[in-house]
């Protein structure tokens, strides 16, 4: 339902220019109103949350002193931005958040000029931002980056910083330092920032005598090098204490309390026009504002429905619904690393999501989370496998397009015995085109060595995790989606799948469907609500193809279906076209999958519709082959 809340001073403000009319010492009510509104919206509509409450004051200050959308504002992991989408005018239809046809779920220039860069992945904003500040030179536009939730570990952020320290450029970073990211951040660096501490009337002193030594002409860009170095060097020896940013030649400003609205803007004020790199070092607290949240960072990341009022989620009883792939996923690998001391888990930041958790709370010290650092994760897994280790490396499907090269030269290369578990595979849903695991069968097929696979249901999923660690698979890449599978009689016997072999799960004649992973059971009920006499097999294995399956239907059928829960262009599909060519078979081929588009957000069942694989498309299809 659209908004109908009422407060006194956000009802007056539909874009930044507005909030810019008020008085300082008016934004900490614009603060306080806002959370609310955040809170509530996010109670009835759920979406990412504990994040945005987290950087309400940040948002509130930025807007304030920057001249957005001229200045540009850069986001890093956009679920930070709740309030910055609810004051740069799209307040009044914040409702539709997430939803078919509504507000994306995170920044996206298409939707609006405040939204300066796609933020759906994490650590690009530097680099982005960087981009932005080196275009942006001779003019007086300012550019901002707003980097945190663990965003800081990953490479991509560090590429940004070493480029900063040695091209001109005046970018301000933001550092929100909230200790996370979706489960509690991990690594040195999250250490270092909770250590780290500068003098703030230091920084007064010197922000004061560079200013003065500006004026009197002593201080130009080589002297204030040298004096930076030295300064640094003087500083890190009196405080016993290294600043790996103003090691780096970028001037480092805090911490500073991440919820003292007025103060960040003082900050902000005198950092505004100072020439040359600075990171402004923040400290937040993630669910901010909101109890629950602050106490349970990690489950209300995205909390779903919940009462505003008692904090109580909503939370549908499952207890007769067959499991989510990420719990058997997680349930089988325990039951496998019990029996199997060789196997270790690892997740780039993602223990919860991908239920990596339950082996962390059984076996703890065979479980690594390394942080927002996909590429990282796999090269790391690599290592383990080369030294005799078995390592199941869990990564949503979207993000390990991060870790391709790591996937080609560090796993695929060696013939490294990596299990690489794609969860989120295929449409996701409301998280939209920067989430969807669309593309990793075509970007994994042509990848020499590699064993590609998607389950079915969750006995298939438990019998390919089993098949996986048995000798010399070498690398194996297991694909499933997000949310429930089909089966409330999950547990089954561990058992070895031959590798490179599908199923027949039904004869017919005329036409043969070719599924390959959950979307065949949509395939299933399709064929039951057609009345059609439709063969369909269950291709299991991208890669090898089952080549004796194949053959069987070459013969038989003149026309084939594919249909995959990913792209059509170098899919699934296509690899049974170029097979069928290359060995001399000629029939029609259908071939049913996401179209050479991004797709956007909405229900998972409204994205199939529009991408034309749902039950209906697919009868439809049947019929049109049958002619």
């Amino acid at each position: 339902m659209m908004n109908t809340n009422k407060f006194g001073l956000l009802d007056q403000i539909k874009y930044p220019a507005d909030l810019r009319k008020l008085k300082l010492e008016q934004l900490p009510e614009v603060c306080k109103e806002l959370r609310e509104d955040i809170i509530h919206e996010v109670s009835v509509n759920p979406g990412h949350f504990a994040s945005s409450l987290g950087t309400v004051e940040i948002t509130v200050a930025l807007h304030y002193v920057f001249n957005t959308p001229e200045d540009r504002i850069v986001w890093d992991v956009g679920h930070q931005a709740y309030g910055h989408k609810i004051l740069t005018g799209r307040r009044d239809k914040f409702y539709t958040n997430r939803k078919l046809n509504g507000i994306c779920p995170f920044p996206s220039p298409k939707e609006s000029e405040y939204d300066t860069f796609a933020c759906g992945h994490a650590s690009n904003s530097i680099s982005a931002a960087l981009g932005m500040s080196v275009a942006a030179n001779g003019s007086e536009r300012h550019v901002i980056a707003v980097i945190g939730d663990g965003a800081m570990s990953g490479g991509l952020a560090f590429e940004g910083l070493n480029n900063v320290s040695s091209t001109p450029n005046d970018l301000l970073i933001i550092l929100n330092d909230n200790d996370m990211s979706i489960d509690r951040a991990v690594g040195g660096m999250e250490k270092y920032l909770l250590n780290l501490d500068t003098n703030e009337t230091y920084n007064k002193l010197r922000f004061k005598a560079s200013n003065w030594l500006h004026r009197k002409g002593y201080l130009n860009e080589e002297r204030k090098k040298g004096i930076l170095r030295f300064n640094n060097a003087l500083k890190s020896a009196l405080s016993h204490q290294q600043n790996i940013f103003e090691g780096m030649n970028i001037r480092y400003f805090g911490p500073f309390d991440g919820h003292d609205v007025k103060e960040i803007v003082r900050v902000l004020q005198q950092l505004r026009n100072m020439k040359g790199p600075k990171l402004l070092h923040l400290h937040t607290t993630k669910g901010k504002g909101y109890e629950p949240a602050e106490k349970s960072a990690t489950i209300w990341h995205a909390p779903g429905k919940f009462d505003p009022k008692t904090g109580e989620r909503l939370v549908q009883d499952c207890s007769d619904m067959p499991p989510k792939f990420q719990d058997v996923f997680g349930q089988t690998l325990l039951e496998l690393a019990l029996k199997n001391d060789r196997i270790i888990g690892v997740t780039p930041a993602m223990p919860t999501g991908c239920s990596m958790t339950i082996l962390q709370k059984s076996l703890p010290h065979r479980m690594f989370d390394v942080g927002i650092a996909e590429g990282h994760s796999v090269t790391f897994s690599g290592g383990m496998a080369k030294e005799g280790l078995l390592p199941y490396c869990n990564i949503y499907s979207a993000f390990s397009q991060r870790a391709y090269d790591n996937i080609i030269h560090d796993v695929a290369l060696l013939k490294l015995p990596v299990v690489l578990c794609l969860d989120r595979a295929g449409l996701v849903g409301e998280d939209g085109p920067t989430h969807h695991g669309a593309f990793d069968m075509a970007a994994l097929r042509p990848i020499p060595n590699l064993t590609i696979a998607s389950p079915m249901d969750e006995h298939e999923l438990r019998r390919l995790m089993y098949t996986a660690q048995l000798p010399n698979q070498g690398p194996f890449v297991i694909r499933y989606p997000r949310g429930r599978g089909v089966l409330k009689d999950w547990k089954c016997p561990l058992e070895q799948i031959e590798v490179g072999t599908g199923r027949k799960l039904r004869d017919g004649e005329h036409i043969a469907i070719i599924s390959i992973g959950p979307i065949g059971n949509i395939v299933e009920s399709a064929i039951n609500a057609s009345g059609e006499n439709v063969a369909h097999y269950d291709l299991r294995f991208l890669k090898p193809l089952d080549e004796q399956l194949l053959h069987e239907v070459g013969k038989k059928f003149s026309r084939i279906i594919t249909i995959e829960d990913g792209v059509r262009n170098g899919g699934m599909g296509s690899a049974v076209l170029e097979w069928m060519n290359d060995h001399g078979y000629s029939p029609v081929i259908n071939r049913m999958g996401l179209p050479d588009e991004f797709i956007e957000h909405g229900t998972v069942e409204e994205l199939q519709k529009i991408c034309h694989i749902d039950q209906n498309s697919i009868i439809a299809a049947i019929k049109e082959t049958k002619k």
